[in-house]
């Protein structure tokens, strides 16, 4: 972990595959104020690798969004469509060292080979390709069989969370071994042939070198993410890289319980500011949530930083309801 005498670096990282809302802005003002509150930097990445999820003109909104809020970042976006270079050099790295190996089961193998039902949950993968070595890959190449690259899953690294406390997850009973290279032909998307031919970096690959490229001391992000943790700890060992500190915070959630969607009404930030929703009003309104601010009522983030503390927010998930948002002017 860093030093004490270290930047703090915090990032903030969108991605465009639709409109930014009420819970992505919780997520974001809590990883802004946690890195300036300590004096640090704060850098902004567009996660764009998804490509056929990417929606045109989402990445302008992302900014336009996150200004509004009033969070600023230090530097240009980094965009990761424009780093393809460094992603496929790591994976020639794992390649050398027989980390990985051609997959070529498709989802519906794996569920298939699942011996319970995971109704909503991951599938842990159940091996089967995991006798293959990255020679075979040529065989597959010649025969025109499209194969993923999977990870080998040796153990799972404890960790301890900034704010979950100690966690440890065994990785073969949520995920086995992990995808780190996608390999897919879709039509109609903005990547060009060769890169679509040579397949993706998946989430786990392409976030880890570039945190690492970023100098990120810090991850704050949703606690849906503390699986991801330890798979992306045993990228860092297996790159000789430094991870950064974890902090995984609770979602906004509806009143089912269920994450923010379409069935709870539009909590679009592009929605609230057309509607003439002051950002100082739903700032003050996450602050409370937060137990920042004794009732919601106006305030802008920078003025948040006094009294900006991790300990303060809930272990739960905040509950968003019509009538808060009313409160805050939003008539939908």
């Amino acid at each position: 972990m860093k030093s004490m005498a270290s930047p703090v670096v915090g990032r903030l990282a969108p991605s465009p595959t639709g409109a930014q809302h009420v819970g992505n802005a919780r997520t974001y003002l809590i990883a802004w104020l946690s890195a300036r509150a300590q004096g640090g930097m704060v850098k902004l990445r567009i996660e764009d690798i998804d490509s056929p999820r990417v929606k045109p003109g989402a990445a302008a909104a992302v900014l336009d969004d996150l200004r509004w809020l009033g969070l600023d970042w230090d530097g240009e976006p980094v965009v990761q469509t424009t780093r393809w270079p460094y992603y496929q050099a790591a994976l020639e790295e794992l390649k050398k060292r027989d980390l990985v190996y051609p997959c070529t089961c498709t989802r519906s193998d794996i569920a298939a080979a699942a011996s319970a039902p995971h109704a909503g949950e991951e599938i842990p993968y159940p091996g089967t390709c995991a006798q293959r070595c990255v020679a075979d890959a040529s065989a597959l190449h010649a025969a025109g069989t499209p194969w993923a690259w999977r990870f080998r899953v040796r153990e799972s690294p404890r960790f301890t969370d900034r704010f979950a406390g100690p966690c440890h997850i065994d990785l073969k009973h949520i995920s086995g071994d992990f995808v780190v290279w996608k390999k897919f032909a879709p039509s109609g998307n903005a990547l060009p042939p060769a890169v679509v031919e040579q397949g993706t970096p998946a989430y786990q690959l392409a976030v880890v070198i570039d945190d690492a490229a970023m100098g990120v001391t810090e991850v704050l992000r949703g606690d849906d993410l503390i699986p991801s943790t330890p798979r992306q700890l045993l990228l860092y060992r297996a790159f000789g890289l430094t991870p950064p500190e974890f902090a995984h915070i609770p979602l906004v959630v509806g009143p089912d319980g269920r994450r923010l969607a379409k069935r709870h009404g539009d909590t679009r930030l592009a929605a609230l500011r057309a509607a003439g929703v002051k950002p100082e009003r739903l700032i003050g309104l996450l602050a409370w949530s937060c137990g920042w601010l004794a009732k919601p009522e106006p305030i802008s983030a920078r003025e948040l930083l006094p009294l900006f503390r991790l300990a303060s927010i809930p272990p739960r998930p905040f509950v968003l309801t019509q009538e808060l948002l009313h409160a805050i002017g939003y008539p939908h």
